[in-house]
């Protein structure tokens, strides 16, 4: 067996574990409260009061206008100057809740407002509150057309959180750059890593397709293609 073949199978048992217990808890977490911040703040834009409005814009344009990984370094490397450590872990899960909020709640935002507006007469016509016309119509209605963009960014999200490696978080990146420092492979250590996340998205890719399917089987795009 060639060396490199060898050296891929060895590492590959610790990168596995690396990915199921750092990179998927904080892939999930993150986006579940990135989505509900998403959520908050896309509801409070469309019909929150003008104070609250400003507050959601601002979020999202310092959100949506910086790195990432600038976000990452403030919280890990930035707070502790003003007082306030975090462990790797929570700060990850801070900066991509933030990050994932601000994007989602444009999608969101958007899916909501595309509702025609005969719904709501509809909703309000049958007797239904603001708050039950949103729940039972309006969200129902808007899930549909939200889930191929936030499937694109949960699938964005995985790959994202290889930037955590560098606050040192022991994820999936960060073992496969403490196995490089003890073989000296960066090649073959960081093509394997490329072909797990690369295996990873077509997963999910596979599962968008398969939503999204299920989703149009009365009607739509998909089903007019069939």
């Amino acid at each position: 067996m060639p060396d490199w073949l060898q050296l891929m199978l060895n590492s590959l048992g610790p990168l596995i574990w690396a990915a199921f217990t750092f990179t998927a808890p904080l892939t999930l977490l993150s986006f579940g409260l990135g989505l509900a911040l998403g959520l908050a703040t896309a509801l409070v834009r469309l019909f929150g009061a003008a104070p609250l409005v400003a507050v959601a814009r601002f979020y999202v344009w310092v959100i949506r206008g910086t790195p990432l990984l600038v976000q990452l370094f403030l919280i890990f490397y930035g707070l502790p100057s003003a007082g306030i450590t975090l462990d790797a872990f929570p700060a990850a899960l801070i900066g991509f809740t933030l990050n994932i909020g601000a994007y989602t709640s444009e999608i969101i935002r958007a899916v909501i407002a595309s509702v025609p507006r005969g719904q709501w007469e509809a909703a309000y016509s049958v007797g239904m509150s603001w708050a039950q016309a949103m729940r039972k119509t309006i969200l129902p209605q808007a899930a549909r057309t939200a889930v191929p963009p936030l499937s694109n960014t949960f699938i964005s999200l995985v790959k994202d959180t290889s930037l955590a490696a560098a606050i040192t978080v022991p994820e999936l990146f960060q073992s496969a750059q403490r196995i490089v420092a003890v073989t000296y492979e960066p090649l073959i250590l960081y093509v394997e890593v490329a072909l797990i996340y690369l295996a990873l998205s077509s997963v999910l890719s596979a599962v968008q397709v398969r939503l999204e399917r299920r989703l149009n089987r009365y009607g739509g795009f998909l089903e007019a293609r069939a």
